[in-house]
């Protein structure tokens, strides 16, 4: 896992300044992905995998002054790209590992993944360490600005049915984990697959 978390590291640390400056224009998605997870004012809310915290700003006005946003990400580059964009004025930042968090069990109402999940090292532990801290009735959104078919010409590459974004993969990996799937898009536009922790 560690030469999982190293390729992580080094593939986005190299990316981390000029993030924003290549998708300019994915904020209205991710807005309108955030305005989907449902969030009320002073619930706790979870950006896994932040990056540059694009997600934090949408997340701080659905959750208002009396709710916490919390962004984590591995890569130090990437959060002090955020800084540097102010997006730590939304929510806390901080380095660490998705797939051990460092918060108690039900202690979130919702989770904001975006791009996360190709980047898991052991996908279904992963998601159940997403759904421990999350309550039961909880939230999970698994977003992307593109749909799966759009992001494989983007990268120069076919798009397959193991690709763990896809629903028939999607689903039993998050029920195995203990989410169920409640909504699935997958279009040009974008990518999001909504779930509910079960229990």
């Amino acid at each position: 896992m560690a030469d999982d978390h190293t390729q992580v590291q080094e593939f986005f640390g190299v990316r981390a300044a000029d993030w924003d400056s290549r998708f300019p224009d994915d904020g209205p998605a991710y807005a309108a992905a955030v305005a989907e997870l449902g969030l009320r004012a002073g619930d706790t809310v979870l950006d896994a995998g932040c990056g540059t915290g694009r997600a934090l700003p949408p997340l701080r006005d659905a959750v208002g002054p009396t709710g916490a946003v919390l962004g984590v990400d591995l890569t130090p580059e990437m959060l002090e790209a955020a800084v540097r964009a102010g997006r730590d004025e939304a929510g806390q930042l901080l380095l660490g590992d998705v797939t051990r968090l460092p918060l108690r069990m039900g202690s979130l109402d919702a989770v904001f993944g975006a791009g996360l999940i190709s980047h898991l090292p052991e996908p279904v532990e992963n998601l159940r360490e997403l759904a421990r801290v999350v309550r039961s009735g909880g939230q999970l959104a698994l977003f992307h600005p593109i749909g799966r078919v759009a992001l494989a010409a983007r990268q120069g590459r076919q798009i397959t049915p193991e690709d763990l974004r896809a629903e028939p993969q999607l689903r039993p990996l998050l029920a195995g984990a203990g989410w169920r799937l409640v909504s699935y898009v997958d279009e040009d536009s974008r990518f999001l697959a909504l779930a509910v922790r079960e229990g």
